[in-house]
């Protein structure tokens, strides 16, 4: 049976666990060791020579449990491919390796026995002897995740800005409607209204004009789009334009079905003199 290939990161210090991986080159397939050793449902290959590291686990194993995690989804990142599960067989959480230290849940390590067992924080005995000391599992933790958590820091920011352009613009059109009521009070909104249809008269005037320079017709087009108002009333045209385009073709589909049943009428009126004839002189 095709083996996974040992091979080590060559970034991160050489000492690390988490910088060994397994590989399968036709699968395009890698997979870190801890990732493997903590999943739930995997298990080393039967044919494993404890002292040989090198081709431990197999291909179709791997494989079998990258599939099995698909459906399960991670209690830390929310993300799916979470194959580590709490020991507490009753226990629903699961996670992916990595996240399972950020969340800092407990692992238990044997390797000799073959025992990779991880708690999460709530069914963490407490006494149990970790394979990682606090300070250990404090510095990986700062190693792991790094780009989930960079990830997570990039969309909590963009979520923030949105947030903030949100805010923005609601204050910016509450000043607007705070303006506008007192302009009311102040008894100025009919003269405002009567400047802005001055300005749209001028505006058409330009536009069917047809000695404007093309600098200033594109300006009074520009001026007339940037306002919300004149956009929402081509919208409501081109809204009345297709109704009434698709009016017109009902009535058309109308006319030409009463066109053909004039023509088969037609055609059949002459038939109709004929016998009118052929009685008249059967009578006479």
């Amino acid at each position: 049976m095709e083996k996974m290939v040992k091979r080590k990161c060559a970034f991160c210090p050489a000492d690390e666990e988490c910088a060994i991986m397994y590989i399968a080159e036709k699968q395009n397939l890698a997979v870190h060791q801890d990732c493997l050793l903590y999943s739930s449902g995997f298990v080393e290959s039967e044919e494993h020579n404890p002292d040989n590291q090198d081709t431990r686990f197999d291909v179709a194993s791997v494989q079998s449990e990258i599939r099995r995690g698909k459906r399960l989804m991670c209690n830390f990142c929310r993300k799916k491919g979470a194959t580590v599960g709490c020991e507490i067989k009753t226990c629903r959480r699961s996670y992916h390796y990595f996240c399972a230290l950020c969340d800092d849940a407990a692992l238990e390590t044997d390797g000799g026995q073959g025992i990779y067992r991880v708690f999460c924080p709530k069914h963490d005995p407490g006494k149990r002897t970790n394979h990682y000391d606090a300070d250990n599992k404090r510095n990986r933790h700062g190693m792991k995740s790094s780009t989930f958590m960079e990830k997570r820091s990039t969309e909590e920011t963009a979520a923030e800005n949105s947030l903030r352009l949100l805010r923005k613009k609601h204050n910016k059109h509450k000043a607007r409607i705070d303006f506008l009521r007192k302009c009311k009070q102040a008894g100025l909104l009919d003269g405002i209204f009567k400047e802005m249809l001055d300005t749209l008269h001028l505006a058409k005037e330009k536009l069917m004009d047809d000695s404007t320079s093309e600098t200033e017709y594109e300006e009074t087009v520009i001026s007339l789009f940037d306002c919300s108002l004149f956009e929402n009333i081509l919208t409501n045209v081109h809204s009345g334009t297709e109704e009434k385009l698709q009016e017109l073709l009902e009535t058309r589909k109308r006319l030409d079905t009463q066109i053909e049943l004039l023509q088969d009428l037609k055609e059949v009126i002459p038939f109709q003199e004929n016998i009118a004839s052929a009685s008249s002189s059967v009578s006479e």
